[in-house]
């Protein structure tokens, strides 16, 4: 038997404490910073797009040449799903890390969509509807008639059989959050006026216009995916940096140093 998936469904976790395109909003902006001697590369949502990972990923290993401090590479989860080639992207993160640097992976909705879909298939079938279908493809499972003609269960069981034991695992030890001295980095976002230690998964993976929408100063300044904008968008609580890589070939990786904050980014694609 594979072991049990330590995620079920619904169950909130805990966490632990070049030139671009962006969107301002330096409004009453505060001054958040890094320890001296670190320097801190957050990348947004991959979604199955292994040839934007690889590029952004040469990107940050110049950008770094001859930095001799503490580095830190924070992914925002969204690893799968969208993009044709899930599974290659869990095995580069997986086989390939960056080389001298701490690597911190965060859970994405998409990574407990297919969690949830191992557990309980039939009611949890809709993830096949918003990207799963093309993450059970990249893993072989489906093949040789229409997917959706196919039994739920059926399904789960051919994943279970050709997910390799190392994807498992690294899903199951995603964190829900992670904090860095001023920053706070999670997937979605967080309910405004709750302590971290209070947040439940469901807000760290789903939340939108609530946390969006909100001018409330939060404890850190956080920094989320899971929201698509065109442009970086930099608020007085939030930074976010979910560019669509899958539709518009932009993945963006946010530079934290000091007080400084830029951005590296994979070219636009028609």
């Amino acid at each position: 038997m594979r072991k049990l998936l330590k995620r079920l469904l619904g169950q909130p976790g805990t966490g632990v404490l070049g030139s671009s395109s962006s969107k301002h909003d330096d409004t009453d902006r505060p001054r958040p910073s890094l320890q001296s001697g670190h320097r801190l590369y957050c990348i947004g949502d991959i979604h199955g797009r292994l040839d934007l990972l690889e590029e952004l990923n040469a990107q940050v290993m110049r950008d770094c040449a001859g930095f001799t401090g503490h580095k830190t590479v924070v992914y925002l989860g969204d690893y799968i799903d969208r993009g044709s080639q899930s599974s290659q992207v869990l095995e580069l993160l997986i086989t390939q890390p960056l080389a001298d640097f701490e690597s911190i992976h965060l859970l994405g909705n998409h990574e407990q969509a297919m969690l949830d879909f191992l557990v309980d298939p039939r009611k949890t079938a809709a993830w096949l509807t918003f990207g799963g279908q093309v993450t059970l493809l990249s893993y072989a499972v489906g093949l040789g008639r229409p997917m959706m003609s196919q039994a739920v269960e059926l399904l789960r069981d051919e994943l279970e059989v050709k997910l390799p034991q190392s994807h498992l695992d690294f899903l199951n030890n995603c964190r829900e959050w992670y904090t860095r001295d001023s920053y706070c980095f999670v997937h979605a976002g967080i309910r405004p006026g709750v302590p971290m230690q209070d947040q439940v998964a469901q807000d760290l993976l789903w939340i939108r216009d609530d946390f969006t929408r909100s001018r409330e100063r939060h404890e850190h300044v956080v920094v989320h995916g899971h929201t698509i904008s065109e442009e970086v968008e930099w608020k007085a609580n939030r930074i976010g940096i979910d560019t669509g890589a899958y539709e518009t070939g932009m993945l963006t990786a946010l530079v934290l140093e000091g007080e400084d904050q830029r951005l590296l980014q994979t070219g636009r694609v028609d």
